[in-house]
């Protein structure tokens, strides 16, 4: 063989090498997710709803992180939200996650960096949610975090309530006229007991920390349910968790 014709089979052994090495990078390499976001307010003016095109928690499950360590093992993407230093809590919910920050810097300098953040790590990562532990959907309120909108300031335990007729008739209302809006406000409502005509919900996400919306919500809660249930409810009690 000439030193041409060595030289044709040299760069068709590289040309194949190359191939070879691109077609394994395309192998290996990690598939991006087209994802969209957008950013909504909610009523709480320090928290944000970021609003995505695809599911982040399933199974009908809402959780929020109140501090790092409670999203450690829990939630990749709540663990990399509290790095940043101005978050304080992370309320994730269907296709929507809730970031609530202190009052250190204001949304209209941080909102759109924080927005393409999440959407970049949402295009990186599928699962946004990978276990809730038992302790985050079992939590109760702490006596220090007790909304100021709340009838009673002492802690409930709800261990020494018991079931009522009315339970599901009342959940079922919550959830037709109460829960769609209170989602749509990058928040949550949980039904935790009925007693004595009163009863006991716990708001999450942007509803928990701030006491207009939480007035504006436990006032909206009670003309529906005394209007649906007028010999049955005579006061909302709401509880920030």
């Amino acid at each position: 063989m000439n030193i041409a014709g060595a030289m044709v089979v040299i760069f068709a052994g590289l040309r194949e090498a190359h191939r070879v090495k691109e077609n394994y990078k395309k192998m290996t390499e990690k598939k991006k997710i087209p994802t969209s976001i957008y950013a909504e307010m909610t009523p709480n003016p320090s928290s944000m709803k970021f609003v995505a095109d695809r599911t982040l928690i399933t199974g009908g499950l809402q959780v929020e992180y109140r501090k790092p360590s409670d999203a450690r093992g829990s939630s990749p993407l709540a663990e990399e939200l509290f790095n940043f230093p101005f978050v304080t809590n992370v309320f994730i919910s269907g296709n929507f996650v809730t970031v609530t920050k202190d009052d250190s810097l204001g949304w209209e300098m941080i909102v759109q960096q924080l927005r393409e953040y999440i959407r970049e790590w949402l295009m990186d990562n599928e699962v946004v949610v990978s276990v809730v532990p038992s302790r985050l959907l079992r939590r109760e309120k702490s006596t220090d975090t007790v909304s100021p909108t709340a009838t009673i300031q002492e802690k409930v335990d709800y261990s020494t309530f018991e079931e009522t007729e009315y339970d599901d008739a009342i959940i079922h209302l919550l959830d037709e006229f109460v829960r769609p809006a209170v989602e749509r406000d990058g928040g949550a409502i949980d039904f935790k007991a009925y007693k004595d005509k009163k009863v006991y919900v716990q708001l999450k996400g942007s509803c928990s920390g701030c006491p207009s919306s939480s007035a504006t919500l436990k006032g909206g809660i009670e003309r529906i349910l005394k209007a649906k249930m007028p010999d049955v409810v005579e006061e909302v009690v709401t509880e920030s968790v």
